[in-house]
């Protein structure tokens, strides 16, 4: 990481001058404290001569250590500054002014070797003898302000910093004057902390004022106004102000040169400040031999082993950095290290910057192994020295995190963003420049990881900061405009990734110039992101003058240079124009093994990219042993889970595909596939239910691979089919199987662990007042302090639930990756299971993707998997969409059963059949003699009773198969997992709704009023046949606690632990997708008015669209409490039912939910999964109230007879099927039964 190199900023240091009358502390050349002798006009008691010897040795002691000082050899000089102030101390006494010279000489030693915590107590005492002896008003009172506000401005206490930077200008002025060369340097002091704080417009006042004052009082051409110009320039650098910065920094050159000599240190200060300009506009040409001559300079009068030298040699070593020339870079960066760790010791904040530049290069160089030991060092030391919440500690895991980040350790690199953002926040501001850097960096780790909502927010967030800070024209708002249009393009949000990077364009013309290398980055994302468009007409012209720019002002063998070459290339290759690519692709390979070398990790992506153009062009020879190579390089280089060695496996694979070789095909994506399920298990073990969703869908892309290649090219290839269902056991609903694991172990830690109940009772509070704020009126809050309540709380909630993750991570054993024998071993010898897939399928010949499908693993607990595609997933969809409404439609007349048609005039019959005909007929020649089917459907086809399709021969398939619904075949393995609980049945039942109220339900259970998304005005009448289905229940169940009217609350069904059975007779609710309109006064969150509002907000987390209705429903708007009586999903999720063996939910629609592709569900069935049930029972559509008694009756009869929890349901079905005027599925297949079988 390269620095900017300035004249060092004044500090008033107190009377002892060198040469001159100079107020500046000239390179810092020992310009130590004194106070007068003579204090209030009383003369100091004469000595004796054993004394005046003493004093006289001090003194002596205090030139060696000012000599000492100058030449930077502050080791040295601590021994000699400590006897001079114990000798002053013994002489003089504790606050004599001569002592407070030796304390405050002392202080700056340490303060230079980075002991801050030894110099403040130093600097305060030096501050108490001057205010004591001199007064709070005297100008010796204000060097030692300045002094403290000094090292406090080091140590990152800002806040500290300023009030004593103010008040000793207030001194100055008022005793000085305003127009004093004292009262100038204090301004710059001030002013040097506003340009640290990036308070631009601040310090540019106050630098503007000291250099009128020097220019005026001292003169044009005074040594001090040259350091005021140059301190007003440099500000101008950091501002991005070059054409204001060029003439002041030539004319601080011009007087330093004509004043002080050619050879002077702030002559070559100031060189390296002009030199820091022309790096900075990208005139390397111009800067080298400046850096050059200033080091040379300071190498002759300083000595090699000097402070300031070593600066320089920085300096020089950060251009050659940004040229390229890391050869050259490297060896004046270690020279640098070595003599900081000689000269201030190895724990200096200098020496950790030292390494912490050694490592950026390492980094630029991908040397990922030599750079991460130097940040960790780097940041060690400054957390020891400066302290955990000091800025430049932040910056050090803010780089640490970035290299996890390029390393691909994206389970590193988050909490190390996350703490660097947490320390800027704190120290720095919210609204701080740096403040946006830790967004931006950790923005990337979630664009990486699929979470584009969350790194858009940050994305925004960090370019709001830098447009308010800086002004939207600032050269560092482009980097954040180009930021949130990469991602927008990530996400494929092109309208709104064009506008952006245009801006950024602007700006980097404006600022830069159309020949910067920056305006050429500008240029070439433009460029991609109408190749990810199509617009190739668009991209060409503005990739080639991109990479005219890199060429001219970089060179034709710059890295830089090739990456132009290579996104040049990969438009043409995009175009089919591969005759033009390949030659690009060529040289840019070698250049990228020229400066890198052939081991970089960028010359293993050039490899990649020219072997895929060769697949392209079917050369597969020649693509071959590129793809190896690049292959090889990452492997070394990379950590083993990194996405680009996967990226390489896949490549490899669909060679392979291409060429035939089957076996080595699947050999590769194996490979790949088995780095991304550890990287599930690194990412999965501290992050959120939805960050978990986002990761797991950047796998896709692997998942429709290896079962498009197990359907087509290797249908014959046992590994291949293994490979593929493998995959999808590992991947389908993992993240219900995640988040149920991480609140289950904490919920068992509970008692022993205080931590744990402490984050698992916020997690349920939180869940609880979310639940409850979106189904109540706004109240007295604004629309906005509404919608900035529910952000906040729904932004608790995850960072709860990723506590909650990495917490239970502290109790978890070590689960093995799901092996597809441990599953085959669960499945009884009557059963299949039938795991069905929603895919995009993949053509590794033609490298692209088609329309998404569907496709079926059939497996027996015997034998290989075998796996069928099913078809088009947009036809079956609209098969599913049309039966669902058949079903859900009760016939007009119950007498008239299976006869009745829907509007569309197709039978249920008609719709049954043509489902069956496109899902089950194909998986039925690979059943056998299986009559229990274990079926795991996916997208849509999870809204549908598999029971009610029907065969070719008439029959509905409940009639010859027994079904159990999984979230996938991975749900084998957790059924023995979990003790049974052999506790009381419990039956909510009969609720008390609070009947007073107007209402607009039917009798029925359930109806369209009440599934509406206008939630808001509706209120619930009692269900009668409720209390006799409980009275029935217990009758059967004689130990059943039947828990009824007003006693049927949230608070009583929260308070359960664990009963074996839990039935719920209640109205249930599932809100599909609403918005949420933040302009009606009289409604939460769940609302659906007509009319157009002028603010709605999509209410995104599923779980708080699906529910259940508890005593006092209708009077939840009057509740004063979070028990409102309307238990959402996401509150069911808190339940304790660990053990429980089944839960019943007899209410409508309480089986709907979001539809997660490869996720199952989002809705009941999932929370009571979360919740830790081992078995559910949930409605698909709305059953009459009577119906559903008489079902739910003789299902518990059969599970009082000891039939199994699915077998039971399918005898009461058939029983009904088989009742005139019950023939309808309407009527039976309502209920459908998840999780496991077993007797009770």
């Amino acid at each position: 990481m390269t620095q900017k190199t300035s004249v060092p900023k004044t500090l008033i240091l107190g009377c002892t001058k060198l040469a001159s009358l100079s107020v500046t502390v000239a390179m810092a050349l020992g310009l130590l404290f004194c106070i007068p002798k003579q204090v209030g006009g009383q003369a100091q008691p004469t000595p004796s001569a054993q004394q005046s010897a003493e004093l006289e040795e001090a003194e002596r002691l205090n030139q060696q250590v000012v000599q000492l000082y100058k030449e930077g050899k502050y080791t040295q000089a601590i021994p000699l500054a400590e006897r001079a102030l114990a000798i002053r101390e013994k002489v003089l006494s504790k606050e004599h002014p001569d002592t407070a010279t030796s304390l405050n000489n002392l202080a700056l030693l340490y303060e230079k070797m980075g002991s801050h915590d030894k110099a403040e107590p130093l600097f305060k005492r030096a501050l108490a003898i001057s205010e004591k002896v001199l007064g709070s008003q005297h100008p010796g009172t204000a060097t030692s302000l300045n002094n403290l506000a000094g090292l406090y401005e080091k140590m990152g206490s800002y806040d500290k910093a300023e009030p004593l930077y103010k008040r000793a200008l207030t001194i100055l002025e008022k005793v000085l004057g305003s127009q004093h060369p004292l009262t100038a340097s204090s301004l710059n002091n001030l002013a040097g902390l506003y340009e640290k704080m990036e308070s631009y417009g601040k310090a540019e006042s106050l630098y503007q004022r000291a250099l009128a004052i020097f220019e005026k009082v001292l003169g044009k051409e005074h040594p001090d106004t040259a350091t005021s110009l140059n301190n007003l320039a440099v500000l101008y650098l950091y501002m991005e102000s070059y054409d204001k910065a060029e003439p002041l920094l030539k004319r601080s050159l011009a007087i330093f040169e004509k004043v002080l000599g050619k050879e002077h240190p702030l002559t070559a200060s100031s060189l390296n400040s002009l030199a820091g300009l022309y790096q900075n506009i990208g005139s390397y040409g111009k800067a080298e031999p400046l850096y050059q001559r200033a080091l040379t300079i300071l190498e002759k009068v300083l000595g090699s082993q000097h402070p300031h030298t070593v600066a320089s040699l920085n300096s020089l070593a950060g251009l050659y950095e940004k040229m390229g020339s890391y050869d050259k870079a490297e060896p004046l960066y270690q020279r640098a290290l070595a003599i900081r760790e000689k000269v201030l010791g190895k724990e200096h904040p200098d020496t950790a910057t030292s390494f912490n530049n050694l490592a950026g290069l390492y980094l630029y160089m991908g040397s990922y192994d030599k750079a991460e030991p130097l940040y960790q060092r780097a940041l060690v030391i400054r957390e020891k020295v400066l302290g955990k919440e000091h800025p430049d500690t932040a910056s050090s895991l803010n780089n640490l995190a970035g290299l996890y980040e390029k390393m691909g350790s994206y389970d590193k690199a988050e909490p190390l963003y996350q703490q660097a953002l947490a320390i800027r926040e704190k120290v720095l501001g919210k609204e701080h420049p740096s403040t946006a850097s830790s967004l931006n960096g950790l923005a990337v780790v979630y664009n990486k990881m699929g979470s584009y909502e969350k790194a858009e927010a940050l994305h925004k967030r960090a370019l709001a900061i830098r447009e308010k800070v800086l002004g939207s024209q600032h050269i560092d708002t482009a980097p954040s405009l180009n930021n949130l249009a990469l991602l927008y393009r990530d996400m494929g949000s092109y309208h709104k990734a064009e506008p952006l990077l245009k801006r950024a364009l602007v700006i980097n013309e404006k600022i830069l110039g159309s020949q910067h290398i920056d305006t050429a980055t500008s240029l070439n994302s433009l460029a991609g992101l109408y190749m990810y468009m199509g617009s190739y007409d668009k991209a060409e012209p503005l990739y080639k003058r991109s990479l005219a720019i890199m060429e001219k002002v970089l060179g034709k063998e710059h890295r830089y240079t090739a990456n132009s070459l290579n996104d040049l290339a990969l438009l043409y290759q995009n175009m089919r124009s591969y005759d033009k690519a390949e030659p690009l692709y060529k040289r840019a390979l070698a250049i990228l093994e020229k400066v890198l070398g052939p081991q970089h990790p960028d010359t293993a992506i050039s490899l990649n990219n020219l072997a895929e153009l060769y697949r392209n062009m079917e050369s597969y020879d020649k693509a071959e042993p590129l793809l190896k190579r690049s292959l090889a390089i990452k492997e070394k280089l990379l950590t083993p889970q990194h996405p680009s060695t996967v990226t390489s496996f896949n490549n490899l694979s669909a060679l392979y595909q291409a060429k035939g070789d089957i076996t080595r095909a699947t050999d590769f994506l194996s490979r790949g596939l088995e780095i991304q399920e550890q990287n599930l298990k690194l990412i999965f073990s501290g992050i959120s239910e939805q960050r978990k969703q986002d990761f797991i869908r950047t796998f896709a892309g692997t998942t429709n691979g290896i079962v498009s290649l197990s359907l087509n090219e290797a249908r014959n290839n046992p590994k291949a089919a293994q490979l593929a269902l493998t995959t999808v056991l590992r991947r389908k609903g993992r993240v219900l199987d995640a988040v149920t694991d991480s609140t289950q172990i904490l919920r068992s830690q509970l008692k022993n662990n205080p931590q744990a109940k402490q984050l698992f009772d916020e997690w349920l509070d939180v869940q609880q007042q979310l639940s409850a704020l979106v189904y109540k009126e706004l109240g007295n809050q604004t629309p906005e302090q509404y919608k900035a309540r529910y952000e906040k709380l729904e932004a608790r909630r995850e960072e709860l639930e990723a506590a909650i993750s990495a917490k239970s991570a502290e109790f978890r054993t070590e689960i093995e990756p799901v092996e597809l024998a441990a599953v085959q071993a669960k499945i009884p010898e009557d059963a299949a299971l039938v795991e069905i897939v929603q895919y995009r399928p993949y053509n590794a010949k033609a490298d692209n993707t088609g329309k998404p499908r569907y496709a079926a693993a059939i497996l027996r607990n015997q034998g290989q998997p075998k796996w069928v595609d099913l078809g088009e997933a947009a036809t079956i969809n609209q098969s599913v969409s049309e039966l669902r409404r058949a079903l859900s439609s009760p016939p007009s007349d119950p007498n008239r059963g299976i006869d009745v048609e829907p509007a569309d005039g197709k039978s249920v019959k008609e719709l049954a059949r043509k489902l069956d005909e496109q899902v089950m007929k194909p998986v039925r020649s690979h059943l056998g003699n299986a009559r229990h089917l274990l079926l795991s459907p996916d997208g849509q086809l999870t809204l549908i009773p598999f029971e009610a399709l029907r065969d070719d021969k008439g029959k509905y398939l409940v009639e010859n198969y027994a079904f159990s619904y999984l979230t996938s075949g991975r749900d084998l393995l957790r059924f023995d997992a979990t003790a049974n609980n052999n506790s009381a049945p419990v039956v909510f039942a009969d609720i008390d709704y609070d009947e007073q109220l107007s209402t607009v339900a039917a009798s029925t259970r359930g109806s369209e009023n009440r599934r509406s998304t206008d939630l808001a005005n509706i209120t619930f009448t009692p269900l009668n046949a409720t209390l006799e289905e409980a009275q029935k229940i217990k009758s059967i169940f004689s130990n059943t606690k039947v828990i009824s009217k007003k006693q049927a609350t949230e608070t009583a069904l929260k308070q359960l632990q664990s009963p074996s059975i839990l039935h719920l007779a209640t109205h249930g609710f599932f809100l599909p997708d609403p918005e949420v309109d933040l302009l009606t006064p009289d409604v939460g969150l769940i609302t659906n008015k007509i009319g157009k509002p002028r603010q709605r907000m999509q209410l995104e987390n599923p779980l708080l669209r699906s529910g259940l209705a508890l005593a006092g429903f209708n009077n939840r708007n009057k509740s004063t409490n979070n028990n409102d009586g309307v238990l959402t999903a996401l509150e069911v999720a808190g339940l304790d039912l660990k053990g429980t063996q089944l839960v019943v939910l007899s209410a409508c629609e309480t089986g709907l939910g979001d539809v997660k592709v490869g996720s199952g569900l989002y809705g009941l069935r999932r929370a009571l999964v979360m919740a830790g049930s081992q078995s559910q029972v949930l409605s698909l559509w709305l059953v009459s109230d009577d119906g559903t008694k008489d079902l739910m009756v003789k299902y518990y009869q059969g599970l009082k007879a000891g039939k199994g929890r699915h077998q039971a349901l399918r005898d009461a079905q058939l029983e009904f099927l088989s009742t005139p005027g019950y023939e309808h599925p309407y009527f039976w297949a309502a209920f459908v039964p998840s999780g496991n079988w077993a007797r009770l």
